[in-house]
């Protein structure tokens, strides 16, 4: 559909977004996460958190949902930032998703707990992945390659291990999806 003939509100309500480094308002956890939908009600939003895999930090929290965030968050780390804005599309559920670097401040333990959630989010969705760990990709339909900004690369996973190029690469210097430091590969 051309974007032309579409109001920029309609289109901002068909489209979330997970940045790498999320935006959050100085405001409690609840309005954060309500952001995403204001209409939504306490419960979607302790479900939202809790597919986010953040209510039980929220919980653990002096004023739990109704504590302040501080100035763009500065009150929580990068990784409780990241998954209050993942609840925050989890609330909205638009059908357009776009996730830079989604998970990039998340340990591999809770960024397994959230993929779950993430799936079931992406399904039936058009998503837009930027990933450099490449476990966070490889169950999409398809995937581009760039280099210098341009495509050199189409295909899904398994297509693009067949092709024995860059992808393929990239993913033997991957253990489990993140890059393997230099002197692990030294030993």
């Amino acid at each position: 559909q051309d974007i032309r003939d579409v109001t920029q509100q309609s289109l901002h309500e068909q489209i979330s977004l997970i940045p790498q480094d999320p935006g959050l308002f100085h405001r409690t956890l609840l309005e954060n996460i309500r952001y995403g939908r204001p209409g939504a009600t306490r419960e979607e939003i302790e479900l939202a958190a809790r597919g986010a895999d953040a209510h039980e930090f929220i919980e653990r929290m002096p004023n739990q949902y109704e504590s302040l965030v501080g100035e763009r968050g500065v009150k929580l780390s990068g990784g409780q930032r990241q998954r209050i804005s993942i609840a925050r599309v989890i609330a909205k559920n638009a059908p357009i998703l776009i996730m830079d670097e989604a998970t990039s401040s998340l340990d591999s333990i809770t960024e397994q707990a959230i993929q779950n959630s993430l799936a079931a989010l992406m399904k039936n969705k058009t998503v837009i992945v930027v990933a450099h760990r490449l476990s966070t990709i490889a169950h999409l339909d398809r995937i581009l390659v760039f280099n210098r900004g341009r495509i050199i690369e189409d295909g899904s996973h398994a297509q693009l291990l067949a092709a024995n190029g860059a992808y393929t690469q990239l993913w033997s210097r991957q253990a489990d999806g993140f890059l393997v430091e230099e002197t692990e590969q030294d030993d």
